[in-house]
């Protein structure tokens, strides 16, 4: 195989036509991610028990948190790459990718042992029906022993796109996916093992896609390189952890209202958990666009920062808001009108399905109004404004989101319809925020170049 090279530049020629085709092997790769997690969910709702579908919803949601955080802290990867490539400055590349390596190995380490440790602390902590603890446990634990395998798969496809290229994490995903379904089906259908089954193929086919890509990426001809010697602490650590820090918390801070949320639903009881761990996969799959697209838009945006272009970088965003919000008409459709059917892939439980739907008719204009909120924040962390991202996002999440869900699941005979709703009102509030910030923005650079 000959050595092939992994860097774009986004700094020329037509907006639309490079960011959808970038966009595209991201959005495949999430859909990819998407389609893994789910799975599990399937099979254990079609193989395993009520239980087992109920520990692993609780269960995955735990190690999504610490997976998002993670992936947020690597999105300063990402950004830094960005304006590095852009700015052509690959010495400086190149070592902090070194001591980015460094760290998460580290963090890697210390999160398996707490990880083992509390989880079942965590899992009573979140309200799983007593009936699904143990299952919530053995699922966190298992998932726990592999983290080191999840992290260095976000941390990878951080590292390629913020050089540029896209296409190979899809490939890394996909290899991914297709071992955790025939692990899957091999575990659950066919052993029983339920949500054991589940966690060790995740843990399993998060591995094989670790190694291949490695040997992939041993093959490529990457515009930076790592040394020896560049795997140590330095002030280049400090550089992306400064602006992922920030998108961490923020990770953290919607990963615990999401946590929070299961807590309130588990409350209600056994079918209602159930029924939004369905409902949850299916979002996953709503939320595909925006989340492809806000993570498109900050490497694009970077680099035309790094170059000094920042009228592209605002008509990229322009250009992010038209494509999602487009597309999420149609998800709010599906989602609304056709949420008990879709919501019949996943489980055989009419209890069940029938809570899920209730759940979506409630979220389902969030597929419309994230496209405009996500665009915002690739705008943002493109410029290497973390710290508004995560104040944002936190703004949303302890002002609306959590109050209003927490009241809706404290009525008698609670609806997961009102309390799906709550993520809408809470990105329709973001929204009002970041335009503001927006013009704050304009202004401050209109005044320092006069």
């Amino acid at each position: 195989m000959q050595p092939m090279e992994t860097a774009a530049d986004f700094t020329e020629g037509r907006i639309a036509g490079k960011l959808i085709k970038f966009m595209l092997p991201i959005l495949g790769a999430l859909v990819l991610q998407a389609a893994y997690g789910a799975v599990d969910v399937l099979m254990v709702g079609w193989f395993g028990t009520t239980e087992g579908l109920s520990g692993v919803s609780t269960g995955s949601s735990i190690i999504n948190l610490v997976t998002f955080v993670l992936t947020g802290l690597a999105t300063g990867i990402t950004v830094l790459l960005g304006n590095f490539i852009g700015s052509r400055n690959t010495e400086r590349a190149g070592k902090m990718v070194g001591s980015a390596i460094l760290f998460f190995v580290i963090v890697s380490v210390v999160l398996t042992v707490l990880l083992i440790m509390l989880a079942e602390p965590v899992a009573r902590l979140m309200k799983a029906p007593e009936a699904a603890v143990d299952n919530t446990v053995m699922y966190v634990r298992i998932c726990g022993g592999g983290i080191l395998f999840i992290v260095a798969y976000n941390v990878i496809s951080c590292i390629l796109r913020g050089i540029g290229n896209s296409r190979l994490p899809l490939i890394f995903v996909a290899i991914a996916c297709v071992a955790n379904i025939i692990g899957d089906y091999t575990l659950i259908a066919i052993f029983h093992m339920d949500e054991a089954g589940a966690a060790i193929a995740t843990v399993g086919a998060q591995a094989i896609s670790v190694i291949l890509s490695l040997v992939i990426l041993r093959k490529q001809k990457l515009p930076f390189t790592v040394r020896l010697k560049d795997i140590a602490f330095s002030r280049e650590m400090g550089s992306f952890l400064r602006i992922g820090a920030p998108i961490a918390l923020q990770e953290l801070m919607t990963q615990i209202s999401f946590l929070a949320l299961i807590a309130f639903i588990n409350n209600i009881g056994l079918e209602a958990s159930g029924g939004y761990g369905v409902a949850n996969k299916i979002v996953t799959f709503v939320m595909l666009i925006p989340s492809s697209i806000m993570q498109s838009l900050s490497s694009f945006i970077a680099q035309n920062v790094g170059a000094g272009k920042e009228d592209r970088a605002k008509a990229t965003m322009a250009t992010g808001m038209a494509i999602g919000a487009s597309i999420g008409v149609i998800m709010f459709l599906l989602s609304f009108f056709c949420g008990e059917a879709i919501s019949h892939i996943f489980a055989a439980d009419e209890g069940v399905i029938v809570r899920s739907a209730e759940y979506l008719r409630g979220f389902a204009p969030e597929a419309i109004v994230t496209a405009v909120l996500f665009s915002f924040m690739g705008y943002f962390s493109g410029h290497g404004e973390t710290f508004f991202v995560m104040l944002q996002s936190m703004m949303q999440t302890f002002i609306v989101r959590l109050p209003v869900a927490y009241i809706m699941a404290s009525q008698p005979d609670p609806s997961l319809t009102m309390i799906g709703l709550a993520a809408p009102l809470a990105t329709v509030f973001g929204i009002l925020i970041n335009a503001v910030y927006y013009f704050i923005m304009l202004n401050r650079r209109e005044a320092r170049a006069e």
